[in-house]
């Protein structure tokens, strides 16, 4: 396949992901308004980060399709109202993700000599696309025509899937030293995810129960916040440590007192300051040492976190009720500002 058909493949199932996975949230939010079951919806589809899954491109293809088939069954009240089938449809999604997604890339950048910041934009694309669906088709189709869209999207891989040989197999020559340090944590990228992991858990039942808003307003809201972590590395922008936490607590504030398109804006620079915090703690791990194993070993401690923040702040929202969960937030991206950037010392 050519490159550009790989990358737009990539891009597209990158889309879908997304697409689905958005529409869960708000159809779970739908169905019950239980904080702590909609914190384990994001808990789920963040585990598998955290499991030693073997790399399986096919097996977590096929996956994938039927999570999202299980999904649309689910949309069509086929299942009736029972939570079940979407936490299982989404633990099914993030299971197959987690087969596939990793070796497919290394597939695409070596034998599909497919650049890695390509698949790094694709995938940014992608996801940005995924959240404007997720917004747009609501009030075409709500969740069967999102979910069916999603579907759709995953397709366009199923040829490269199906034309691949060596994909489903762990790197050669890895060693037990290697395999160690990849599955290694950093302790400030668990408690950075367990910041953001608290925050967007909730973040559909807010935007249905505080703002009063649908899920066009819960995708833009995606959206925006998708656009400001893009710009982060298009403007190259560095600001003091603890700057970037400070603002996003003033954000959130300003979320409080302004309302409609105003409020959706300011996860711009929202998602903005949480792409240059993460960049400032990937870099900060190993200054010299390789920046995508520093990013790697990010993404799974912030799984770690982002998985505790989920179930956490959803349980403290189940006690106190939505409302209070803010001011909690709030104090925790104050004490975030105070610590972190005291707490990361980088490795020798």
């Amino acid at each position: 396949m050519h490159r550009r058909l790989l990358t737009l493949a990539w891009s597209s199932s990158q889309a879908g992901g997304t697409l689905a996975i958005g529409a869960t949230a708000w159809l779970l939010s739908g169905l019950t308004p239980s904080p702590l079951v909609n914190g384990v919806l994001p808990a789920l589809a963040t585990l598998p980060l955290l499991l030693p899954l073997p790399q399986r491109i096919r097996l977590g293809y096929v996956v994938q399709l039927l999570s999202l088939l299980l999904l649309l069954a689910v949309a069509a009240g086929l299942l009736g109202r029972s939570v079940l089938g979407p936490l299982l449809g989404i633990a099914l999604l993030a299971i197959g993700l987690r087969l596939a997604q990793e070796p497919l890339q290394r597939q695409l950048h070596g034998f599909g000599a497919v650049p890695i910041g390509e698949l790094r934009a694709g995938a940014e694309a992608g996801r940005l696309a995924g959240n404007l669906l997720t917004a747009l088709l609501f009030p075409l189709g709500k969740a069967l025509l999102q979910l069916g869209s999603a579907v759709v999207l995953l397709l366009p891989l199923a040829p490269l899937v199906g034309a691949l040989q060596a994909g489903d197999h762990p790197r050669p020559g890895s060693s037990a030293e290697q395999s160690k340090e990849d599955l290694g944590l950093e302790p400030v990228g668990v408690l950075q995810g367990l910041l953001f992991g608290g925050l967007f858990a909730l973040l559909p039942l807010w935007v249905r129960q505080e703002a009063a808003g649908n899920c066009f307003d819960f995708g833009l809201v995606l959206t925006a916040y998708g656009l400001g972590r893009t710009g982060a590395e298009a403007w190259g922008l560095r600001l003091p440590p603890r700057l970037p936490y400070l603002l996003m607590a003033a954000v959130l504030v300003a979320t409080q007192f302004i309302d409609g398109w105003g409020a959706v804006l300011l996860f711009v620079p929202f998602g903005l300051l949480a792409a240059l915090a993460d960049a400032r703690l990937a870099v900060g791990m190993d200054p010299a040492g390789d920046l995508q194993r520093n990013w790697n070993r990010l993404e799974r401690s912030s799984a770690l976190g982002g998985l505790l923040g989920s179930l956490g702040m959803g349980l403290i929202a189940q006690v106190i009720g939505l409302a209070g969960s803010l001011p909690i937030q709030l104090l925790a991206f104050l004490g975030a500002g105070a610590l972190l950037p005291l707490l990361q010392r980088p490795r020798r």
